[in-house]
């Protein structure tokens, strides 16, 4: 074994799939070390991190008037800079549970569709909570080679990566993106509809953690074979006390029509401007759906009814991007083709 292989064996690079809703960090040679939500739990008093990640998610909506639960992430783009730098050392560090000598380098995932300046603050967040290097990769591509697409050959494959912040979706050839498009529709404006859904039509308010259990068990795209119900419980607006309210899958569906619709439109705009060539290469291989909202009950069916298109979930929808981003890390040629600037 020479020096540069027992180099690399204790080799500390990290794949970052930093997304709205959870981060997932992948280390080179485990797997996947880190999976959490992205919320940080502040001590206003003393600025003082009082915890990250599920912790942090337990106190949503919960906490005293002295700690605040932040969601550093919004749409797929750092909301809040100091926030997100925390966050991202203590994953580094959980990652790598020992030293904080360490300078891994580090990959980030982000979405197609962000400016200079959102990609200047993932970087330097990065940088700032100790890495010695940083790549940045686009979801969509993440999510296509983590779902084990041909992304290398010359043909086309389209993805759809729904997660908490943004929807990504591409058309991928040759290592490198023909077309993709970024909406602000996904699984966080979800919960925001069933909210305001459930707050019209039954005078009931609930929390983010309740609206996205209901998405989560009575959620779907499209008519379901057996009735849900569920029952929830939240504060009514009328009287001001606790009540519990039983809703159903169709109420759910139709308080998640407007997102799935965006997202059905997007993809409709991502076929119509892909190459003809690219275009038949599709109709063979279908559409592949990744992210957490590719979960959602009968979304395939959906956008199969829509577009007519042969559409398959990812083997693990919700660590497809990490996983991807992961692979990019023992391929060094590959990430340096695609990596952005």
């Amino acid at each position: 074994m020479n020096l540069r292989s027992l180099f690399s064996f204790f080799s500390n690079d990290l794949a970052i799939d930093l997304g709205t809703a959870n981060t997932l960090v992948y280390a080179r040679g485990r797997g996947i070390v880190v999976d959490e939500p992205s919320i940080v739990a502040i001590n206003k008093v003393t600025n003082r991190v009082e915890a990250v990640g599920r912790e942090a998610k337990e106190m949503l909506g919960r906490t005293p008037g002295s700690i605040v639960a932040i969601k550093p992430m919004k749409d797929g783009v750092i909301a809040d800079f100091d926030v997100t730098e925390e966050m991202l050392k203590y994953f580094i560090r959980k990652a790598h549970n020992r030293s904080h000598l360490l300078s891994p380098r580090i990959v980030i995932c982000i979405p197609s569709e962000i400016t200079q300046v959102e990609k200047r603050a993932v970087r330097e967040s990065a940088l700032r909570a100790k890495a010695s290097e940083v790549y940045l990769v686009e979801e969509a591509m993440a999510a296509a080679i983590g779902a084990g697409m041909p992304i290398t050959e010359p043909s086309g494959n389209m993805v759809v990566d729904i997660g908490g912040g943004t929807s990504d979706i591409a058309v991928i050839s040759l290592s490198g993106i023909v077309y993709s498009r970024s909406v602000r529709v996904a699984g966080n404006e979800m919960d925001e509809s069933i909210i305001q859904y459930i707050k019209r039509k039954h005078n009931l308010l609930i929390g983010e953690r309740t609206a996205e259990d209901i998405k989560i068990k009575v959620g779907s795209a499209a008519p379901l074979e057996e009735r849900i119900t569920m029952e929830i419980k939240g504060r009514d607006l009328i009287e001001g006390i606790p009540k519990t309210v039983t809703i159903t899958d169709e109420e759910v569906r139709e308080a998640l029509s407007d997102s799935i619709t965006t997202i059905v439109n997007a993809i409709r705009v991502a076929l119509e401007r892909t190459p003809p060539e690219l275009s038949a290469d599709i109709v063979d291989k279908g559409i592949v759906l990744t992210g957490g909202g590719a979960l959602l009950k009968n979304l395939d069916l959906r956008i199969k009814q829509e577009t007519g298109l042969p559409v398959f979930l990812a083997e693990d929808p919700l660590s497809s991007v990490v996983l991807g981003t992961g692979k990019m890390l023992a391929d060094m040629a590959l990430l340096k083709r695609i990596s952005l600037e």
